[in-house]
């Protein structure tokens, strides 16, 4: 019989916040019955193996972290705009790891759920975009190149890997000024290249 109170939104609930607090790649059903209270064989009546869990949780994240970035950017275009994203994706990565991690991998092919989970946050990421009146060829390299900037400099600090003495907060903003001169310079002269 399935503890009272027990479903599957609050193990994958329950396994968001373990995650956040054990890391991405430590979470397992062992730990989360644990924390639930229970025997790791009554967590499968709701979630079918760490697989469907993970996925679970990475879809919530992805909804969450979209939801936050639109929260935080909305009536913002230009410069302000990118330092928006920035503040908020640094803060909400910061602020839960494991959820975080769970929100970098892209959804496995047909995977319809997991792909519009991810769209929200891949459409403020656009949004942020457009105002810089990028030409269309340029638009997805430079969402990669903001993308990747931010989630290196994330995944650094999160990880302590930033041990010199300068405020990791000033050099944060420093790697933003440079992305967006870099996107109100316009392209490169091989940048027309496919």
């Amino acid at each position: 019989m399935p503890r009272a109170g027990l479903d599957t939104n609050a193990v994958v609930t329950a396994g968001a916040v373990l995650a956040d607090e054990v890391g991405w790649a430590g979470l397992t059903m062992g730990l989360l019955a644990d924390r639930l209270g229970v025997r790791p064989p009554s967590l499968y009546k709701h979630v079918g193996s760490l697989h469907e869990l993970r996925r679970g949780i990475s879809v919530r994240a992805k909804r969450e972290f979209g939801h936050h970035l639109a929260r935080e950017c909305v009536g913002r275009s230009g410069p302000n705009a990118v330092r928006a994203f920035a503040d908020s994706y640094r803060h909400w990565a910061l602020e839960h790891p494991g959820r975080y991690a769970a929100t970098v991998p892209a959804p496995a092919a047909g995977d319809e759920e997991d792909h519009q989970a991810g769209e929200e946050a891949l459409q403020v990421l656009l949004a942020v975009l457009a105002g810089f009146g990028l030409p269309d060829a340029r638009v997805v390299d430079s969402a990669r190149t903001l993308r990747s900037a931010l989630h290196g400099f994330v995944t650094l600090e999160g990880a302590g890997g930033f041990g010199l003495p300068r405020d990791v907060g000033r050099s944060f903003q420093f790697l933003v000024d440079t992305l967006i001169a870099g996107l109100q310079a316009g392209p490169a002269d091989h940048a027309s290249a496919p």
